[in-house]
């Protein structure tokens, strides 16, 4: 049959988009079904930040008038005007075992972007690297935490095969056991120690009610940490006003720090989020009529975490501000029923932070490639 690749134009395309991943995966044991609300409203230009600073389009592709495959092509300007560059994106990549219908959906995008000026196309994001990025190439063994995707193996070999499609960069995620905290090095345990007796600085957990008011705090250290990291562009208030409502969804007191000194001054920040894919397992992608149920028992369903974010500012990353949060996780872990986690991802060329990764006991259970696609 013949494949035709067309935009999402009305709310049957939007409604098959979504629902494309659940029949390609729902036998998969370690797929786990997202909210399917949730999804719409992330993809609304209404309700979604990203939309203020950034373009995007929706791609179905059809075989004999079945759904078989989707594609977004994207463009952030905010990503351009910071790096100086004509980048465009695309993400959300879900297809059946074919070599021509991924070239279909790539093309398609592709096209989309070279159409206004794109000179490079990188990704899958969906629809930053903050969001869920890359093609995982191991530990499809393992389901995946929140925000993190889940592919068959066959996304990776079709990709690797996929003429003038290169890898741009592995993003790695690393697994942290409470019970494995004599593989620490000592130089942890000694550096978080020191802390505040020889630096002045503390580290206290953020509540609800100044959840937006710490957020501007988070972008502060995030938009100077991270800033050399592939990938990065920086949160604006809108942004941060958007992931305000996401976290205080799954907010956990007592997994949302701030590392400060006696002035106050912020210095370090970490964000925590219990595996709401846990619970998100059970709900199957849907609120009715029991999945509300499962949500609101979150806190007795989840017992391992993922550490989104752990960044430091540039003057004060040599003070052991890491070490510190690394401790207060530890801490943390042993008297919240959690068993452990992930952190990252962390991108392959992070020496500094897989090398901590390394010191922590940690070991590397997953790995995503980015990919990227040049025109000329």
């Amino acid at each position: 049959m013949s494949l035709e690749v067309s935009p999402v134009r009305s709310r049957r395309d939007r409604r098959e988009f979504v629902e494309l991943p659940f029949r390609l995966h729902s036998t998969a044991e370690q797929w786990v079904p997202p909210l399917k609300l949730e999804r719409r409203l992330f993809l609304s230009r209404r309700y979604n930040a990203y939309f203020k600073h950034a373009d995007a389009e929706l791609f179905l592709a059809r075989r004999g008038g079945t759904v078989v495959g989707r594609i977004s092509a994207q463009i952030d300007h905010a990503f351009n005007d910071y790096h100086g560059n004509r980048w465009g994106m695309f993400g959300f990549l879900e297809l059946e075992e074919d070599r021509e219908l991924l070239g279909a959906l790539l093309s398609a995008a592709a096209g989309w972007l070279m159409e206004r000026g794109r000179d490079r196309m990188v990704g899958p994001m969906d629809f930053t690297m903050n969001d869920e990025a890359g093609v995982l190439y191991e530990g499809y063994e393992k389901p995946p935490m929140v925000k993190q995707p889940w592919q068959p193996s066959y996304y990776h070999r079709l990709c690797e095969a996929q003429p003038g499609l290169q890898k741009a960069v592995d993003l790695w995620m690393w697994e942290l056991e409470v019970t494995e905290r004599d593989a620490v090095l000592p130089v942890i345990w000694e550096l978080a120690d020191k802390l505040e007796p020889e630096h002045g600085i503390r580290i206290r957990k953020m509540s609800r009610r100044s959840l937006r008011r710490d957020l501007d705090v988070f972008g502060e250290i995030y938009n100077d940490a991270w800033k050399r990291n592939w990938g990065f562009v920086p949160y604006s208030k809108e942004d941060l006003d958007h992931y305000a409502q996401e976290l205080h969804l799954v907010f956990d007191p007592a997994w949302f720090m701030v590392a400060e000194t006696r002035e106050g001054e912020p210095v370090g920040t970490a964000i925590t989020v219990p595996d709401i894919n846990q619970v998100l397992r059970r709900m199957n992608g849907r609120l009715l009529p029991l999945g509300w149920l499962h949500f609101l028992r979150r806190r007795r369903i989840a017992d391992q975490v993922r550490v989104g974010f752990l960044g430091v500012k540039r003057e004060y990353q040599h003070a052991g501000v890491a070490a510190g949060l690394y401790k207060e996780h530890f801490d943390t872990a042993e008297w919240h029923r959690c068993r452990g986690g992930e952190m990252g991802w962390i991108l392959e060329t992070n020496t500094a932070m897989n090398r901590g990764m390394e010191a922590m006991g940690g070991k590397i259970v997953k790995r995503y490639r980015v990919y990227e696609q040049g025109f000329g």
